[in-house]
């Protein structure tokens, strides 16, 4: 099994190998890849070190499958080129809605791997990896019908740039100095904003129509979906508030139960002082977290969530492994 990551020096790149040696997946060659300013750089993997190589020179045929975390741009560019050899796991958002590319939460929609066209296989937007993988099996038992949800995102999901940014702001508020802002629209320190990505003409932004694209490719086109995006101060890790509202009767504990027996899902849910997880306490584990779980009492079948998951695990690079061990599992089928 030879594997490749185009993006090794970036974020989810690095994370991807954090997964791969946790999971101790069987490798017999690995390839770390990169743009040129970044090739001859050393990655340790394992104990070994490992250099990076240049994307442009790169042959696809000496890997079975390669994981593309550096951008919409690389993808577009390389991607199809590297799928002639080889799977290509996609981490950015640029194969997402094409019909011919499954999207895939392993643990929600793996049948879809069966469909297979361009040996290509993109990976959700992080606040959509959590919340299908919360959202599923509910959908199993009371068809949702419609899904309103605020997301509170970590400066981690635009990259390295506005973690290190958050971090300067700080500093600087503290120390009564002026905040320009570099990678946001305004000071992320000691605030919230609005804003993730583009405004399309209808005023949602991307992120917005993203997370209600996606989920409804990968769970289901009938549901509908509304979102507000929102970058908070915090480093890693995605939390969201949900409501929902199902066409069919609930009880609190089957949501409970189903919940927490699903793969992926923890419930921590005590109606008490703490008794709920927080970005902080999501950060660096696998689980997608789930709490204030209660009745809407304004909606008939409505409930609330509040769902919490580190955004560079469960909506890049967990995931993304966790297809590579699909497709491993499965002997390649659709291929």
């Amino acid at each position: 099994m030879n594997i490749a990551i185009v993006g090794a020096t970036g974020n989810v790149g690095r994370k991807i190998l954090e997964v791969l040696e946790k999971k101790g997946l069987s490798i017999d060659n690995l390839y770390l890849i990169a743009s040129t300013k970044s090739s001859g750089k050393k990655i340790s993997f394992k104990g070994k070190e490992y250099q990076v190589s240049d994307l442009e020179s790169f042959d696809f045929s000496k890997v079975k499958i390669a994981f593309f975390s550096a951008g919409g741009k690389i993808s577009e560019k390389f991607a199809e080129k590297a799928a002639k050899n080889c799977f290509v796991i996609d981490n950015s958002s640029y194969y997402r809605m094409d019909p011919q590319v499954p999207l895939i939460v392993p643990q929600v929609n793996s049948e879809d791997l069966n469909n297979i066209k361009k040996n290509i296989i993109a990976n959700p937007n992080c606040s959509t990896a959590q919340l299908v993988i919360a959202l599923k099996p509910l959908h199993d038992l009371f068809t949702i019908k419609r899904v309103v949800v605020s997301t509170y995102q970590s400066v981690s999901g635009g990259g390295k740039g506005p973690m290190d940014e958050l971090i300067d702001q700080s500093k600087m508020v503290l120390n009564n100095q002026k905040v320009e802002p570099r990678n946001f629209t305004k000071q992320i320190a000691f605030n919230i904003i609005p804003h993730i990505d583009i405004f399309s003409e209808n005023g949602y932004t991307k992120e917005e129509l993203k997370i209600a694209n996606e989920t409804k490719k990968i769970l289901d086109n009938k549901i509908n979906l509304t979102a507000t995006c929102v970058r908070i101060p915090v480093l890693v890790s995605h939390a969201e508030s949900v409501n929902i509202e199902f066409e069919k009767t609930f009880s609190l504990e089957e949501v409970r139960k189903a919940l927490d027996k699903f793969e992926g899902c923890k419930v921590i849910d005590e109606r008490a002082d703490g008794g709920y997880s927080t970005p902080l306490e999501a950060e660096g584990k696998d689980e997608t977290f789930i709490s204030r779980i209660r009745e809407d009492k304004t909606l008939k079948n409505g409930m609330n969530l509040w769902i919490v998951s580190d955004n560079l695990l469960r909506g890049a690079a967990l995931n993304a492994v966790e297809i590579a061990e699909t497709l491993i599992k499965n002997n390649f089928y659709g291929k």
